[in-house]
């Protein structure tokens, strides 16, 4: 009896070689969507930016006969129905910590990195699944707000527009600012490896930081305090989707004189220059360190 040499594929399978990033990304959300955290924090963002728009669009009875454009309401609308989103950027933070530390804790991750021997395309894949799922339940979420809020804001003189496209630029802006937390987070525990650590890590990232600048700026006198504010992910996170009304906005406090302020398309800048710097480095770890 003689046995045939195994070919090179069938020896490229059995190392993991041979599969596609196609079939990671499959792999990685069926990981993602069986995991009741997912869901949770998936249902959590979901409630968070609905009911606090909903809510605030219901109360917003100090507007009421107030004179003000088309453009200042749209603004004024924009920041109510988005209230809620820094809430969600902080669920969205843990989710983005937990997807990666979980597995490291239950020691998932070998079984992973054993299918995937090359260990990036599992990263890249777990990244891409963790932005696109909180970037369309929040986008949803903010659509689903934005209908409520029509009738509740016109009982206090508001009309929102939902034809201006404008508006609709801030609702997307406000869902990738969620996706962009989850992200930066996700780097973050790749990094640290502890889901407490990592948790600890975003939460300060997202909540204690502004804080701490927000002191800063009481204290401190010159115009680089704020200017250095603006690149934090929190602050940079909200420029992408305040609604700008000459010059300024009601969701982010005036700019002061001779201290940098982002538009749009440069603080998106900044918050990709954060993702791709920590997952950057948290894959340079990964690979040097035993699972």
């Amino acid at each position: 009896m003689s046995t045939s040499a195994p070919t090179r594929q069938s020896r490229q399978r059995s190392a993991g070689g041979g599969v596609t990033f196609g079939g990671v990304l499959r792999s990685e959300w069926i990981k993602l969507r069986s995991l009741r955290s997912t869901v949770w924090c998936f249902a959590i963002i979901a409630v968070l930016i609905i009911g606090f728009g909903t809510l605030f669009s219901a109360v917003a009875s100090g507007f009421e006969g107030m004179e003000s454009t088309p453009e200042q309401q749209q603004s004024l609308a924009a920041s109510v129905t988005t209230i809620g989103v820094a809430f969600a950027q902080l669920v969205a933070a843990v989710l983005g910590a937990l997807i990666i530390t979980g597995e490291f804790g239950t020691g998932m991750i070998r079984s992973t990195f054993a299918a995937v021997p090359r260990r990036t395309p599992a990263l890249i894949a777990k990244l891409i699944i963790v932005a696109i799922g909180t970037f369309v339940v929040s986008a949803i979420s903010l659509a689903i707000t934005s209908l409520l809020a029509v009738p509740l804001l016109r009982g206090v003189d508001i009309e929102l527009d939902l034809a201006d496209g404008k508006y609709w630029l801030s609702m997307l802006g406000a869902a990738a600012s969620v996706a962009f937390m989850a992200m930066i987070a996700f780097g973050l525990g790749m990094i640290i490896r502890n889901s407490t650590g990592a948790i600890a890590a975003a939460i300060g990232v997202v909540f204690v930081v502004p804080i701490l600048f927000s002191i800063a700026m009481g204290l401190v006198s010159g115009t680089w305090v704020y200017s250095l504010n603006e690149f934090i992910p929190p602050t940079a996170a909200s420029r992408i989707y305040e609604y700008v009304v000459d010059g300024s906005s009601m969701l982010t406090a005036p700019a002061v004189d001779g201290a940098i302020r982002l538009e749009p398309w440069q603080a998106l800048l900044v918050l990709v220059g954060w993702v791709v710097a920590l997952f950057a480095a948290g894959l340079a770890l990964v690979k040097r360190r035993d699972v």
